[in-house]
């Protein structure tokens, strides 16, 4: 042993109060900071890739690939630090995705790749290039689903457009005030639509054009602001709220003067309360569902949020099973009763 560790041994045998209080203090401090250490699910990462998104509706996959995707690759294929370029060609879409080396500075290679874009040439009917990039935050931290029947049962159209509804007008509202939670959105199920089917040959007996019913429509179904009214000290928001509250409202629309009785859209159509189209199927343990994803806000601790919005659920009689996020039964039950008003309009 040296000299110097000599000292410090005989300082730390001689002192043995100071130096308990001293190691007694670090440890206090170390235990209250703990407490405050927030724990994340993930590290902040910035992934070294870019994603060019070119779109052409109307074309075929073969289309795409020949005069979208094989171009850019071309164009992007060049740029600084690229280590592998791989591309999807799908009907309509074009995406070539460019890996880069890890450390590479994101920003200026974004740059670079956004000059390469600008003097590329694509056909006329195609989309300006979309430069993509991916961020793990920007991924939903909590997804469950609520399903209705037990395994084995086929959902029905009422089943899915009771769920969707449900997902939307009361869990949303009662996910959306959580701290830390920047969006919930919905997919799956069935969405509500009003679904307008012309008769054309009603129409071209009353010399109706579909442009004029899309005008007479988009007129009377109308929610604008009108500007403001000021009275002494007062001042008033005034808005024009003129909306369709029903399918029967819808109807009674009147599209034409005509001579002597109106002519209502009932009369030219058959509007019904129908869903939109489905872009996807959501499905649970065979079943189909409505999924439920939350945001959290840039700043926010994933851990903190995910507790928070699961406590919410547990406070509304939901329980969120691990690797199940399945709402129990019940809960659907309750959830068919409060949509029955609105089903039997």
């Amino acid at each position: 042993m040296t000299t110097r560790s000599l000292k410090v041994v005989e300082v730390a045998t001689r002192r043995r109060v100071a130096i308990s209080m001293g190691a007694v203090t670090l440890v206090l401090f170390g235990l209250i900071a703990l407490q405050d250490l927030k724990v994340n699910l993930l590290p902040d990462l910035s992934y070294p890739t870019l994603t060019v998104r070119t779109e052409y509706r109307g074309a075929a996959p073969e289309e795409i690939e020949t005069l979208l995707t094989r171009p850019v690759e071309e164009a992007v294929g060049v740029v600084k630090n690229v280590r592998v370029v791989k591309s999807v060609s799908r009907a309509g879409q074009s995406d070539v995705i460019l890996e880069f080396a890890w450390g590479v500075d994101m920003d200026f290679a974004g740059l670079e790749v956004r000059e390469k874009l600008e003097v590329l040439q694509l056909p006329l009917e195609s989309s300006r290039p979309l430069l993509l990039r991916f961020n793990p935050a920007t991924d939903p931290i909590m997804r469950f689903g609520l399903i209705h029947g037990e395994p084995g049962s086929a959902a029905d159209e009422i089943s899915l457009k009771v769920l969707r509804r449900y997902a939307d007008e009361e869990i949303r509202k009662k996910l959306e005030p959580v701290e830390g939670v920047a969006a919930v959105k919905i997919s799956g199920g069935l969405e509500d639509e009003v679904q307008i089917e012309i008769d054309q040959r009603k129409m071209a007996q009353l010399n109706i054009t579909l442009e004029n019913l899309t005008a007479r429509l988009a007129a009377e179904n109308v929610n604008v602001s009108a500007g403001r009214l000021e009275e002494g000290t007062q001042r008033y928001l005034v808005r024009t709220i003129n909306q369709f509250g029903s399918v029967e409202e819808f109807g009674s629309l009147i599209v034409y003067p005509g001579e002597g009785r109106p002519v209502y859209l009932r009369d030219i159509a058959n509007v019904r309360s129908g869903y939109s189209e489905r872009e996807a199927i959501i499905r649970m343990n065979g079943l189909e569902a409505v999924e439920v994803a939350v945001y959290k806000e840039g700043d926010a601790n994933t851990v903190a949020v995910a507790r928070a919005v699961e406590a919410r659920l547990r406070e509304h009689h939901f329980a969120v099973f691990a690797g199940k996020g399945r709402a129990r039964e019940n809960q659907h039950r309750h959830a068919e009763r409060d949509c029955d008003k609105t089903d039997s309009r």
